[in-house]
């Protein structure tokens, strides 16, 4: 399962929460060979200062993303739904923060 050629480990993708309750954000990478040490590698490289409450860590090859050229036809779906785009409506004078 090590996806380096310099025996390093499997990279693991790491978020971190600021305070409870907030939503996990990417921090970075690190490199371990099981998910305990993904955690305490994260834990001495991510939160030394305090910065955050909560860690998670996720194999880097367990994330499916969408690739940029496949934008067009993944997202273009959303594009023949007018009501999804207010183009058409009229914002009244006077009105704030709309």
């Amino acid at each position: 399962m090590n996806n380096t050629k310099d025996n390093q480990g499997m990279v693991w993708e790491v978020f971190t929460q600021s305070k409870p309750g907030l939503a996990f954000k990417h921090a970075g990478n690190v490199h371990a060979h099981d998910k305990e040490m993904a955690l305490q590698n994260a834990r001495d490289v991510y939160t030394r200062r305090k910065e955050a409450v909560g860690l998670w860590v996720v194999p880097a090859n367990a994330i499916v993303a969408a690739q940029p050229e496949d934008s067009e036809s993944f997202f273009d779906p959303a594009d023949d739904k007018i009501y999804r785009h207010p183009t058409f409506y009229e914002v009244p004078e006077g009105a704030k923060h709309i």
